[in-house]
């Protein structure tokens, strides 16, 4: 099934003003211009500014205005819903939500929705409860759910996932105590989802973003998820989602260029990045400045 499975590269967040800096966007890009500059190199990426705050349907409208056609988008669930959660009003969090990211819904670009949970989300009847109760006020939308504490590494929880057709996203973090860890588990046969933070072991506890995912991984680690866990859960799923986490100085978007590169040498090629006739020059051009910033980047490593 592997020839078969549709695999997209990107990473979890593209506008970032240090990415200028770094080289990934021409000097004096504006954040308003970064999206369709990196759908010239990806076909997805994951929006987390929706964990920051609720999602607006204005917003996202005009974001899909900004994107070609054929670019797909996953989105973090707000973080009142995973992080900061009030028993009273959380129902109401999810109407909310639903009306936020319903634009991509409609347009048939939302992927998936990231549950993504804090380690102090241990498994426990209480947030047993909370998950089904959660999973269920979403039904609807497609759902990829990712633990951070190792308790809910559990074959029921992978069955239970399977039951109610929910993704669970595989880890890539540092293999520290109490970490949830990297198991290649593909509980919807829909939609394998892979992120990767980075393995900065020092900083993943620092309680500083910057030092958390500022990680760059080597060519043989990227090497090792292409040759190795990718073709594994590609061979069970008909649609893949990978994303890079590890956003200090682009070291996503150079580590994602790098994947994309590797998958192809292996025959996985990953979607193409969806060029867009009325924001790109002509395609020969475009696949060019491509193959320029991967070298150039790999060059700066």
């Amino acid at each position: 099934m592997s020839g078969a499975c549709e695999i997209r590269v990107g990473t979890c967040g593209y506008s970032y003003p240090e990415w200028v800096e770094a080289g990934f966007y021409p000097p004096g890009t504006r954040a308003a211009d970064m999206l369709p500059l990196y759908a010239r190199h990806f076909s997805v990426t994951e929006l987390n500014f929706t964990w920051y705050q609720m999602p607006k349907a204005p917003a996202l409208e005009r974001m899909l205005r900004l994107a070609p056609p054929g670019f797909a988008f996953t989105a973090k669930l707000t973080r009142t819903l995973t992080h900061e959660v009030d028993p009273g009003r959380w129902r109401g969090q999810v109407a909310l939500y639903r009306e936020g990211v319903s634009p991509l819904l409609e347009e048939r670009r939302l992927l998936a929705v990231l549950l993504q949970f804090p380690a102090s989300f241990v498994r426990a009847p209480a947030s047993r409860l909370y998950l089904a109760q959660l999973i269920e006020a979403l039904e609807g939308l497609p759902l990829a759910v990712e633990f951070r504490h190792a308790s809910w590494a559990e074959e029921r929880v992978f069955r239970e996932l399977a039951r109610r057709r929910v993704s669970l996203a595989v880890l890539d973090a540092p293999p520290l105590p109490g970490l949830f860890p990297t198991v290649e588990e593909v509980t919807h046969p829909g939609l394998f989802y892979v992120r990767l933070h980075g393995r900065n072991a020092r900083g993943w506890r620092s309680g500083n973003l910057q030092q958390q995912f500022d990680y760059d991984y080597s060519e043989a680690e990227l090497r090792g998820w292409a040759e190795g866990a990718i073709p594994r859960l590609a061979a069970r799923a008909a649609r893949g989602v990978i994303v890079f986490n590890n956003h200090v100085r682009a070291q996503a978007a150079r580590n994602a260029l790098g994947l994309q590169r590797l998958l192809a040498a292996s025959g996985l090629a990953p979607a193409p990045a969806p060029w867009s006739a009325a924001r790109s020059e002509e395609h020969t051009s475009e696949l060019q400045s491509h193959v320029n910033l991967v070298c150039r980047l790999l060059l700066e490593k």
